[in-house]
C-alpha cells in the first residue's frame, strides 16, 4: 500500500499545447493517504475515469507528476505500479474456474501455491464464492461474475492500491448494498487503499470514508459525508449531494441578514462587505419546515411526496424550486403558506464559493 499524490495534474486528450478550458483535468494537488477508502464522485463526464486512469498508469497526465509515498511513477505502465484495478464490466478468464480465476494475479507473481491457496479460499470466503470455485466462470451469472472481478482485485495483499471503475453497474440493487458492505468489511480489516469512482451518491456515501466530489475536471470538495452534507464548499456539492439537493436561492448579503427578492432573511452569523461576484444563499430542505406566520419566505406549495419515513414539500418562490422535508407525522395545514428554517444552517455563496462568516474567520477555521 502507499500514499499516491498528484502534484499539479492535469490531462488534456487533445494533446500538445490545448488550452485549459479543453482539460478533461483540471490542474489539481491533492493526495488519498495509505490506507484510506476513498469515493470519486460525480456526474458523467466529470472527469472521475479520467483521474482513475492517470493513478493506475493507463493515462499518462499532460502535465504534473504521480507519486507513490516518494517514488515517481509518472510514466510507468500499470504493471510496475503494482496496482489493481476493477473495473465497470467484469474481466474475467470465462474458461477458467472461479478458483483458477481468482489464482492467476498470485501465480502470474510466482507466488507459493500454499499462499495461493489459502489467500484464494479466504477472498472466496468474504465474497460468498466459496461453493463456486469449481465452478467455470462462463456457466455464473453477471453479479457473481463481477464479484470474482472484485476477488482478483482483493486477493493480492501487496497492492499499493485498489482502484474500482463504477464496478457495481451489472450488480442487482439489493447484491450492490452487500457488496458495498463487504467492501468495508474488507478495508476496515486490512487498511487497503481503496479508491472507488461512482456517479451514485448512495454508493459513495455508504462507502467512502472520504468523498471526492468532481466536476467539469476539478476536484470541488473532499470530506466525509457529514461534512458535504452539513457545510458543502460549493453550491454544485450542495445540489449534487442530498435528495432532495441543497435550495440555493440569489441574494444580497447585508452583515447579519440576507435580501431575497425584497424579504429579510436572518443568517444568525456577521458577514463583512461582499464586494462583487453574484451572492446566494444555500440551505437544506432537512433544516427546513413550513410556517404559518411572517417567518421565512412565502412559497406555492406544488405538490406533497409521502415517501413513507418522510414528506418532500415542493414548493415555488419567486419562479424557483423550493423544497423542505418534514417528518412524516407532520401536519400540514392550509395556512401554512412559507418556508421558513435554522439561520445557524444556512449558508452565503459567492460565485458558487462558500463564504467565511467573520466569526469563523475569527476562530481560523479556514473553510
Amino acid at each position: 500500500m502507499a500514499r499516491v499524490s498528484f502534484e499539479d495534474i492535469a490531462h488534456s486528450y487533445a494533446g500538445g499545447e490545448a488550452d485549459e478550458s479543453s482539460y478533461a483535468l483540471k490542474p489539481m494537488t491533492h493526495s488519498w493517504e495509505d490506507g484510506g477508502a476513498y469515493a470519486l464522485l460525480g456526474p458523467s463526464g466529470c472527469g472521475k475515469t479520467t483521474l482513475l486512469n492517470v493513478m493506475s498508469g493507463l493515462v499518462v497526465p499532460t502535465r504534473g507528476r504521480v507519486r507513490f509515498d516518494d517514488r515517481d511513477v509518472t510514466e510507468l505502465p500499470t504493471e510496475q505500479r503494482n496496482i489493481a484495478q476493477v473495473f465497470q464490466f467484469p474481466v474475467i478468464y470465462d474458461t477458467m474456474t472461479v478458483y483458477d480465476n481468482l489464482a492467476f494475479p498470485l501465480r502470474n507473481r510466482r507466488v507459493a501455491a500454499a499462499d495461493v491457496d489459502q489467500r484464494v479460499r479466504a477472498v472466496a470466503d468474504m465474497l460468498d464464492l466459496a461453493g463456486d470455485l469449481q465452478r467455470r466462470a462462463r456457466n455464473l451469472t453477471a453479479d457473481a461474475k463481477q464479484k470474482i472481478s472484485l476477488g482478483r482485485g482483493l486477493v493480492r495483499s501487496d497492492v499499493a492500491a485498489i482502484l474500482f471503475d463504477e464496478p457495481l453497474t451489472v450488480i442487482d440493487p439489493h447484491m450492490k448494498w452487500q457488496l458495498r458492505r463487504k467492501l468495508k468489511e474488507i478495508h476496515e480489516q486490512f487498511r487497503l487503499t481503496l479508491v472507488y469512482v461512482t456517479h451514485g451518491q448512495n454508493e459513495a456515501l455508504t462507502f467512502a470514508e472520504q468523498v471526492v466530489v468532481m466536476h467539469d475536471g476539478r476536484i470541488l470538495q473532499v470530506g466525509s459525508p457529514q461534512e458535504l452534507f452539513e457545510r458543502p464548499t460549493h453550491t454544485f456539492v450542495g445540489y449534487f449531494i442530498g435528495s432532495p439537493g441543497m435550495n440555493v436561492l440569489s441574494a444580497q448579503i447585508d452583515g447579519t441578514s440576507a435580501i431575497v427578492n425584497g424579504h429579510e432573511i436572518p443568517l444568525g452569523r456577521h458577514f463583512g462587505d461582499l464586494v462583487g461576484g453574484e451572492t446566494a444563499i444555500g440551505f437544506r430542505p432537512e433544516f427546513s419546515r413550513l410556517s404559518s406566520g411572517e417567518e421565512g419566505l412565502p412559497v406555492r406549495i406544488l405538490r406533497v411526496e409521502d415517501i413513507g419515513r418522510h414528506k418532500i414539500i415542493r414548493a415555488e418562490f419567486d419562479g424557483v424550486e423550493v423544497n423542505a422535508v418534514l417528518p412524516e407525522d407532520a401536519e400540514i395545514a392550509s395556512d401554512m403558506t412559507r418556508i421558513a428554517f435554522d439561520a445557524t444552517a444556512v449558508h452565503v455563496y459567492r460565485d458558487g464559493w462558500i463564504v467565511d462568516s467573520d466569526e469563523r474567520k475569527a476562530q481560523g477555521a479556514g473553510g
